[in-house]
């Protein structure tokens, strides 16, 4: 099993190949914690997994190195493994799933790697890779299930401890385990009252369910915008380790993690991938049975794609009560969008857009539903208003 000397010597072998990122407060995430963001999204590649990847590739043999090398990932192992490789000048290969988002391929490519796009999910990319390995002969980078690999992931452990000696808790995301498995090992081992929880996203609970039935489980399908944490089964190392050091696993939901990505971006500046801020969303909305105590969430990436970023926002903004849509039944007569706009307006809510539709076959034909997107401060404001156009007699849908 994983020994913590490995660990300290995986740290002594990345002090010149990697950042020691910062461990940076954070007073606006949890009223009931002391939270702190451990920002390996500002890590070169722009994730934790440049550290197992290059550590892994460093201990590689002569004969190994000479092969040429295979990985498979959905975007950030892509990234560390490439430039890891780059850095050692060899060759490399990385099966990716055609649905990894454009960013990561190109950025992958563009450290020199070779991509093979794989149909369907990480899961099919791994199959192909060692279809591949078999084939030609390369040296597989397993992303997470490969002990020098969770030991390059377990410097973090490490770091946290020499930034906050006094840490009671740790959250940190899961999709195979293979970061969670190096950061408990190294700290359990260092301070065993330290608390570790893993954090998986609703729709690829593999661990989760893997640690909630003792025995590892494989999942048909996943279905989540985290791409960095989209995996079917467990590492049959991870799981042992995860098992063994971690106290509690929990899930959060889609509407959760956007709400922790747009949290970040507009109150610590912190720019987080969905597989990045699982973290921060179990703190957000107290997944994690703590109160009093200094935590730490590992924000793991930052790698977050452009194309679906207005997406997240719009759900975050929704999730946190910010962007509010309202259906009024009206009769279609002039003066009725001046009533509902000024209710809104002095309840101090933003109109952002209007859709009126009067061709719905089951409406009178004097009549039409008035759609309003408005932004709103929270909750309380969105049902003020609500409350204020039902007193005027406005038919609220």
């Amino acid at each position: 099993m994983l020994t913590l000397d490995r660990i300290y010597h995986a740290a002594y072998t990345l002090k010149d190949a990697v950042r020691k990122t910062d461990l940076i407060l954070t007073p606006s995430l949890s009223g009931r914690n002391q939270v702190y963001l451990k920002t390996e999204n500002l890590q070169m590649t722009g994730s934790f997994k440049l550290r197992g990847a290059y550590y892994k590739i460093s201990q590689l043999s002569d004969e190994e190195k000479s092969k040429g090398i295979i990985a498979c990932s959905a975007g950030n192992h892509a990234q560390g493994v490439a430039l890891a490789a780059q850095k050692f000048g060899i060759p490399a290969t990385i099966c990716m799933p055609d649905g990894a988002p454009i960013s990561k391929v190109e950025a992958t490519r563009a450290y020199g790697a070779e991509i093979c796009l794989v149909k369907d999910t990480y899961d099919d990319a791994y199959a192909k890779a060692v279809e591949l390995q078999q084939e030609k002969g390369y040296t597989f980078i397993h992303p997470f299930d490969d002990e020098d690999v969770i030991a390059g992931q377990g410097t973090i452990g490490l770091e946290i401890l020499d930034q906050l000696d006094d840490v009671d808790a740790i959250v940190v995301p899961i999709g195979g385990g293979g970061l969670i498995s190096g950061v408990a090992a190294a700290v359990k081992q260092l301070r065993p009252q330290c608390k570790i929880y893993g954090v998986q996203a609703a729709g690829a609970p593999s661990m989760y369910e893997s640690v909630k039935a003792h025995s590892k489980q494989s999942l048909n399908t996943v279905n989540t915008f985290a791409d960095g944490i989209a995996v079917k089964v467990p590492g049959d190392n991870t799981y042992e380790l995860v098992s063994r050091y971690v106290d509690e696993v929990v899930t959060v939901t889609e509407d959760e993690i956007a709400a922790a990505i747009l949290k970040l971006m507009e109150k610590q500046k912190v720019v987080a991938e969905g597989a990045g801020a699982v973290s921060v969303a179990a703190v957000m909305f107290d997944k994690i049975p703590l109160e009093g105590k200094k935590v730490v969430c590992v924000v793991s990436g930052g790698n977050i794609d452009v194309n679906i970023l207005n997406r997240v926002i719009t759900r975050g903004l929704q999730m946190s009560g910010r962007r509010t849509s309202l259906t009024i039944a009206l009769t279609d007569k002039p003066g009725q969008l001046v009533g509902v706009s000024s209710i809104i307006s002095q309840c101090g809510a933003n109109v952002i857009a209007v859709h009126h539709d009067n061709s719905d076959p089951n409406m009178a034909i004097t009549s039409c539903f008035l759609t309003v997107v408005m932004e709103t401060k929270d909750y309380e404001q969105a049902e003020q208003i609500k409350q204020e156009l039902a007193k005027a007699g406005f038919e609220l849908v």
